[in-house]
């Protein structure tokens, strides 16, 4: 029997989506192949402490993680400006980090630099991609400019914010109804739905809360919120669609319908689309995830109007794993079974940490034989 490979599972963080994180670590050790992997976890608590997987099992099976907190860091070195991080030093023999923490710290790009500075595989995309996807402002740059259709909007930002009001906005992005977000945040977290001048001062101001850019954008008129998730490396594939079926109309997608009560909306997996539709989604999806740079995994959320026009929304990529969570639902549908979702995830994080092994990052005379330069001579030969 081959070895196993040693996993380090890391959840939880200093983000508003600390517990969904929680509920997908618990759902993705669960579906991890014990006869493959030796998995230890690790909580991050919201104060940036890594804590030692024997705790953080304790946490992840359910018991509160104040106490096992508190005490972790009341025994830190308060001179050692790495001690937070010092749980991690039993894992010199890991073989992947496996990063299950949501939004700010965790999907932005921060941690995949840390492990970039530690050598070590991990899944998901990396430093550049991560960060530029998480920020709403700079993915809506790239798309515009690899010509993928999204919603019009405006930034805000707390140095000009005050040069713009509700009706100001509504001129330029040609909707009453108005969406406001903070840029960098996820889950619904900072986001409103605005239809006056009081409202949206009200969400502007929440927005800001989360970030120091904000964006208001344009609405759908009767939109369906369609998904769909992305698989791979440098040959992505897509799965089956799904839509995000609201009851209300004055009711949208929010944190709570996402992670905790799922009562107020409904699932549609597979969704039936015409063909024309779904190829398109599935084609925007696609070009989007190689012109943000993504490799791993990417759930990609759309807006599809009454006329049938699909705009693209946002890139998740790190999705959530929880049990209403729709990217393993959707490649469920699309025939791949939870623990094979897993294992192909792993894989790709092994494939492009070789991938980036074959790269220098030092200074190569020309006429010097290196992998690299081996294979692209290779390859304009055949």
């Amino acid at each position: 029997m081959a070895e196993k490979l040693h996993i380090a599972l890391l959840f939880g963080g200093n983000s508003s989506e600390h517990d969904v994180s929680k509920r997908s670590a618990l759902n993705i050790y669960q579906a991890m192949d014990k006869n493959k992997y030796d998995v230890d976890v690790f909580l991050v608590s919201k104060n940036g402490t890594v804590i030692n997987p024997t705790d953080s099992m304790r946490v992840l099976q359910g018991e509160p993680e104040d106490g096992i907190v508190e005490a972790a860091e009341a025994a830190l070195d308060p001179h050692n400006p790495l001690a937070p991080l010092m749980a991690l030093t039993d894992l010199k023999d890991v073989d992947l980090f496996y990063p299950v923490i949501h939004g700010n710290l965790g999907e932005d790009g921060t941690l995949q630099s840390l492990f970039r500075l530690l050598k070590k595989p991990y899944i998901g995309a990396g430093p550049a991609a991560s960060a530029m996807a998480f920020d709403k402002d700079l993915t809506k740059r790239i798309l515009n400019q690899a010509g993928i259709r999204n919603t019009n909007y405006v930034l805000l930002t707390d140095q000009n914010y005050t040069s713009y009001t509700y009706d100001d906005v509504v001129k330029e992005v040609g909707t009453e109804v108005l969406f406001v977000k903070a840029a960098k945040q996820g889950s619904s977290v900072g986001i409103h739905r605005v239809t006056n001048a009081q409202e949206f001062t009200e969400g502007v101001a929440d927005a800001f809360q989360y970030d120091y850019k904000v964006l208001v954008e344009a609405s759908i008129d009767q939109p369906r919120e369609i998904e769909i998730s992305i698989l791979g490396n440098e040959q992505p594939r897509a799965s089956k669609l799904g839509a995000v079926v609201v009851p209300k109309e004055d009711v949208w997608y929010d944190y709570n319908n996402k992670f905790v009560d799922a009562s107020g909306v409904a699932f549609d997996l597979p969704v039936e689309l015409d063909d024309d539709l779904a190829e398109e989604i599935t084609t925007m999806a696609l070009d989007a995830y190689r012109a943000l740079g993504l490799v791993g995994l990417t759930r990609m959320d759309f807006l599809v109007d009454k006329n049938g026009v699909p705009y693209l929304g946002e890139p998740n990529t790190l999705p959530g794993f929880t049990n209403i969570s729709l990217y393993p639902q959707m490649w469920e549908v699309s025939g791949l079974s939870y623990s094979q979702l897993i294992d192909e995830i792993i894989d790709y994080g092994l494939a492009e940490f070789e991938r980036n092994n074959k790269l220098s990052y030092d200074f190569i005379a020309l006429g010097d034989e290196k992998v690299g330069q081996k294979n692209y001579n290779a390859e304009r030969a055949e």
